[in-house]
């Protein structure tokens, strides 16, 4: 099954950061629910990620490849395929994401189209439900990386103050150095790390779509049973 599809989100950096950021696999892998890298050599990016739905678990093992990194027009251009560890089922798929400056000041908008042909179980979810699967897919790795990024942020303010905050204290030190004082050495926190989900429970992302789409229905099939119901209630007791 083929199929296009359409995706965006904002990262909270300038795009000549964001452009470094994205481009760092191995560091924003954990960003991706399921995702993990195993190996990177040269513009080949080796993988594999794990998908849940319900009792069903899938593994995908397989490649991405960069066929393009323009700098100047902030462009990348991925080519990946992956095979089902324990089936015939197979993904490939061709993804351009371009880089722009995002609405608020100092953010960067990623815009993607995606190329994506599916064959296996995963085909049977339908045409319909895979731009909805991805769109929350992508929000989520949209919020993952933004919370790396904020602690990334955090944890190079914390380790700043305490460079500073280590010299005044060497200074000080120096200054009292006839009464043999020793000045206390400040060391920064760990910065947070984004918690690796280790698969991607595509059961929440599913079922989603189906009940906003099957209750208005049942709702409205609901309501004409009700009117049907009383019309022929009118009809007998006339």
């Amino acid at each position: 099954m083929a199929i296009e599809l359409d995706n965006s989100f904002t990262v909270p950096v300038p795009p000549e950061q964001a452009w470094d950021v994205l481009l760092d696999v191995e560091r924003i892998a954990p960003c991706m629910p399921g995702a993990s890298v195993t190996s990177v050599a040269d513009d080949a990016v080796d993988g594999q990620v794990k998908v849940k739905l319900g009792p069903l678990s899938l593994t995908y093992k397989g490649t991405a490849k960069f066929l393009q990194k323009d700098q100047e027009s902030r462009t990348i251009v991925l080519e990946a395929s992956g095979k089902e560890t324990r089936g015939a089922g197979t993904a490939s798929a061709n993804i351009q994401a371009v880089l722009t400056a995002g609405d608020a000041d100092g953010s960067t908008l990623v815009a993607i189209h995606t190329s994506l042909n599916v064959t296996g179980r995963p085909a049977q979810f339908g045409r319909s439900l895979l731009p909805e699967v991805s769109g929350k897919l992508i929000a989520q790795f949209a919020t993952n990386l933004e919370a790396m990024i904020s602690a990334d942020g955090a944890g190079t303010e914390t380790a700043a103050g305490a460079e500073t905050a280590d010299a005044a204290s060497g200074a000080a030190g120096a200054t009292e150095g006839s009464s043999g004082a020793t000045a206390p050495v400040t060391t920064a926190p760990a910065a947070p790390v984004v918690t690796q989900e280790e698969s991607l429970n595509a059961f929440t992302f599913i079922i989603a779509p189906i009940l906003k789409r099957v209750l208005p229905v049942a709702a409205v099939g609901a309501a004409i049973t009700i009117v049907i119901r009383k019309l022929t209630r009118n009809r007998k007791s006339s």
